[in-house]
């Protein structure tokens, strides 16, 4: 019990420190939406500082907690595949080993733990290989991000002094939302706009597409963003007469209403239907 107390004057103390006196590396969180999920990643941030880092002040072939502080860790809301390899929902540790051609990435299951000194490999969930990159230019502070996201691909950079990785991320999203598209229809409140537009930005049924818009049409007639995705449904199943009829619409209403960005939009249309020069 006296060293419980101990410890808790201890935590205790150094909170109040931590208040006044800044730790040497910055902790950044970031939440990335992601298919139907979230990534949420929290690491801590160390500067070169003018030191060698790869081989150096993190040496090849040891287990590093990717970052400085507590173990970097992700969590994922969502099934999500890394450079194809299948990682279920749940919060992980993200350790790295550095290595000059190759490096070897971790996923542990053990999300809670200070550096990597009680790193047990019985506990990871994932392990590969993957080759870094020389970096154009310097990066003074380690950075880790996504890049090139999109609904249900991206990418993980680890960027350090001269040295970057790149994950690359997926997930399975067409299904599921097309079943999620076809429950909700049967309900009162009918997705029509969203899906169509879903459908239009994947390729799906153009038709069934052009049904949804038509039906938001009847309740909004003087929406020019509604007659803007119509027009670009028309125009990709063919029909360019009536994407130019649906497009001259949009753009009257959004020249009425001065809206800049949706008269842009709807004369796209109309050049691309070869309406307007």
């Amino acid at each position: 019990m006296k060293r419980i107390i101990i410890c808790l004057i201890i935590c205790l103390f150094a909170s109040g420190l931590k208040a006044q006196i800044p730790d040497f590396s910055s902790t950044q969180h970031i939440d990335q939406e992601f298919g139907l999920g979230t990534i949420s990643l929290t690491y801590g941030r160390p500067n070169v500082k003018g030191r060698k880092i790869f081989n150096g002040t993190e040496p090849y072939g040891v287990v590093w907690r990717t970052g400085a502080n507590a173990a970097t860790t992700i969590k994922f809301t969502d099934t999500v595949s890394v450079e194809g390899h299948k990682l279920m929902p749940g919060e992980y540790s993200l350790f790295t080993i550095p290595g000059a051609t190759e490096w070897i990435v971790i996923f542990n299951k053990i999300a809670k733990q200070w550096g990597a000194y009680s790193y047990d490999q019985k506990q990871d969930v994932l392990r590969f290989k993957v080759k870094p990159f020389k970096l154009a230019a310097p990066v003074e502070t380690l950075t880790i991000q996504f890049a090139n996201v999109n609904i249900d691909k991206g990418i993980l950079q680890i960027l350090w002094e001269n040295t970057g990785l790149s994950l690359h991320l997926k997930t399975d999203v067409d299904a599921r939302v097309i079943a999620n598209i076809a429950q909700m229809m049967k309900g009162e409140k009918k997705p029509y706009y969203l899906a169509a537009i879903w459908y239009y930005n994947h390729n799906l049924d153009m038709h069934k597409a052009l049904e949804w818009m038509n039906e938001v049409e009847k309740v909004q007639p003087d929406a020019y963003n509604v007659r803007y995705w119509k027009a670009k449904i028309q125009l990709k199943l063919g029909d360019k007469k009536g994407a130019i009829f649906s497009a001259k619409i949009g753009l009257a209403i959004a020249e009425k209403d001065k809206n800049a960005e949706y008269i842009r939009m709807n004369k796209e249309i109309l050049r691309e239907a070869g309406a307007i020069k």
